[in-house]
C-alpha cells in the first residue's frame, strides 16, 4: 500500500509540474503590468507636480494627459486584478491534484473547470493589457507639439 501512496504522490507531482510552469509565465507578464502601472503613477506624479503656476492653456493639457494615464491605471489594474485570479485559480488547480492524490477521488472535472476558468481570466487579462497598451500608443506625442 505504501508504494501505491508513493506511485500516486509522483504522479500527483508530475502532473503538477505544467501548472507550476504555467505560474512562471503569469508571473513574469504580472511582472511586465505592474511594472507598466508603476510608470503610470510616476508619469501621473510628474505631471500633477507641473499643474501649479503654468498658464490655463497648459492646465487643459495637462489635466487631458491626466484623464489618459488615469484611464491606463484603470486597464491595467483590471489587467493586473485578472492576472492574479489567473494565479490563483492555477495554484487551486494544483492543490485539487495533491487533494486527489491524497484522498483517492476523482480530480477531472474540478481541475477542468478551474483550468478553463484560469484561461478565460488569463484571456481576460491579455485582453485589458492589450488596451492599455493601445490607449498607451494613440495617445503617444513624440516631439515638440
Amino acid at each position: 500500500m505504501s508504494e501505491f501512496s508513493d506511485v500516486t504522490i509522483a504522479h500527483a507531482i508530475q502532473l503538477a509540474v505544467a501548472p507550476v510552469f504555467l505560474l512562471t509565465g503569469i508571473g513574469a507578464i504580472l511582472a511586465v503590468m505592474t511594472n507598466r502601472l508603476g510608470r503610470i503613477i510616476d508619469r501621473a506624479r510628474v505631471l500633477e507636480s507641473k499643474l501649479d503656476g503654468v498658464s490655463a492653456k497648459f492646465v487643459v493639457t495637462l489635466k487631458a494627459d491626466l484623464a489618459v494615464l488615469s484611464r491606463r491605471a484603470k486597464l491595467i489594474s483590471r489587467a493586473i486584478t485578472l492576472c492574479t485570479t489567473t494565479a490563483l485559480l492555477v495554484c487551486t488547480m494544483i492543490a485539487v491534484l495533491f487533494l486527489s492524490a491524497f484522498f483517492h477521488f476523482d480530480a477531472r472535472i474540478p481541475v477542468a473547470v478551474l483550468f478553463v476558468l484560469a484561461m478565460l481570466a488569463f484571456f481576460l487579462g491579455l485582453l485589458w493589457f492589450l488596451r492599455e497598451i493601445y490607449l498607451a500608443t494613440k495617445n503617444l506625442r513624440i516631439g515638440p507639439r
